[in-house]
């Protein structure tokens, strides 16, 4: 029996979706599941410099990680790709290297570069392609302050017009002490986009050590089954 998928995408760059990944593992691993994180196409990294696949690792120890290529100059992975003249990673690559890691591996999560849309190819493939050959629901992590809303609405209608299952939202990064914009959006979210926020990762948690990380990633997103996490209005 193979594992199930999770894919995890951003409504932009910076918002925190390593992190959400890492917490994401962390709380399956608690759980006693063994999770792969896959990391399709990273870029603005050099070849011997540490990438977010690294990053999970450091977080969450015990984790299998699997990076299929980077890209020097940091950029969406098509154009990057074609700027150093490598090879871009497709979508059915990527959907292939996950099912192979579900054939050990209980929960594979793969996250991607930048928001949904953001191409891997020059032929339009992206995240989102990689979900519909997965069959997978789709974590969206945003930002918490102004102009998340939009950001986050535009992702998850257009995961829902390609007849993908959004999962639910992680606020990435949540400041300790949250201003009038980013109290407001946290009531806001699940109304305008009618989907579940379910966590909300304190800022700088990517900081900490590894089993800090562990206890604040079960509290604030577990204890869930990750399969469960299926909003009966996506």
């Amino acid at each position: 029996m193979t594992g199930r998928f999770v894919v995890v995408t951003g409504t932009g760059t910076g918002v925190g979706k390593t992190v959400a990944t890492a917490a994401l593992a962390a709380v399956a691993v608690a759980a006693g599941e063994r999770v792969a994180v896959l990391k399709p196409a990273q870029t603005g990294v050099g070849p011997d410099d540490p990438g977010d696949i690294d990053e999970v690792a450091r977080l969450v120890p015990g984790v299998t990680t699997r990076e299929l290529a980077r890209y020097p100059d940091p950029l969406a992975p098509a154009t990057a790709a074609r700027r150093c003249g490598a090879r871009p990673v497709t979508p059915e690559q990527a959907a292939v290297t996950a099912r192979t890691l579900a054939d050990h591996h209980d929960l594979v999560l793969v996250e991607g570069a930048g928001g949904l849309l953001v191409r891997f190819t020059d032929e339009g493939g992206t995240l989102a392609d990689v979900a519909r050959l997965l069959g997978a629901p789709v974590v969206v992590v945003a930002a918490a302050g102004l102009g998340t809303l939009n950001h986050t609405a535009l992702t998850v209608e257009a995961l829902r017009a390609r007849g993908l299952s959004c999962a639910g939202i992680v606020i990435g990064s949540w400041p300790a002490e949250p201003d009038l914009a980013e109290r407001c959006n946290l009531q806001d979210l699940p109304m305008i986009t009618r989907t579940l926020v379910r966590g909300l990762l304190p800022e700088g948690l990517g900081r900490v050590t590894p089993d800090r990380f562990a206890a604040v990633a079960r509290d604030t997103l577990g204890p869930i089954q990750l399969g469960d996490w299926q909003d009966p209005r996506a």
